[in-house]
């Protein structure tokens, strides 16, 4: 059997510079990928899904229908706006700040077979255009709720339902609560109705 000849200077120097080069390549994309699934600043709220009873309770209590455009603030994996979408027909926005959420929304709404009624967005839910919204839910803080209110008033058509899951608004008080039995305790959410303005 004739002898392996070993590469050539030329050959280890083309190897030596491929390797170097796809070394190169992934350093560059690794911190890119790594970048793109990181908030785009810390979070207001931890993320706490709210469970199925209570999803449905917010969307009946909402009176959500096919006509509406409902906006999920802080969508986490976006099952508010999906069931909205697969349950009433509406359409809907998710808003997170999170990549990693809004990625899990866009899959859970592909399977949930309503993407084409769905739009995803990963923005600050303080800087995030509410105007078209018919209906906005919320599972934030008490006082994410209180600073989020100026814009609610501001940004929202009279007419348009705000729903949240467990805390109020301060002074707001909401015209309607009601209390879900879900699987861990009792929970309360409120429904408020933006006002005419005057």
């Amino acid at each position: 059997m004739p002898a392996v000849k070993p590469w050539g200077r030329w050959g280890r120097a083309l190897f030596g510079a491929f390797v170097v080069a796809n070394c190169l390549a992934a350093a560059a994309w690794a911190p890119q990928g790594a970048e793109a699934l990181k908030p785009l600043r810390t979070p207001d709220v931890p993320y706490q899904p709210s469970g199925t009873e209570v999803v449905e309770a917010m969307l009946r209590l909402a009176n959500v229908t096919a006509r509406d455009m409902v906006f999920d603030l802080g969508c986490g994996d976006g099952r508010i706006v999906i069931a909205a979408a697969r349950g009433f027909g509406a359409r809907g926005v998710c808003v997170d700040i999170d990549p990693q959420r809004i990625a899990e929304a866009r899959e859970n709404a592909h399977r949930a077979g309503v993407s084409d009624r769905i739009r995803f967005l990963t923005q600050d839910l303080f800087e995030t255009d509410i105007g078209e919204a018919t209906a906005v839910m919320l599972f934030l803080w008490p006082e994410v709720n209180l600073a989020l209110r100026p814009k609610l008033l501001r940004e929202l058509r009279p007419g348009t339902r705000v729903v949240s899951h467990w805390h109020e608004m301060g002074d707001w008080k909401p015209q309607r609560t009601e209390r879900v039995a879900a699987s861990d305790r009792v929970r309360p959410i409120h429904l408020w109705i933006v006002p005419g303005r005057h």
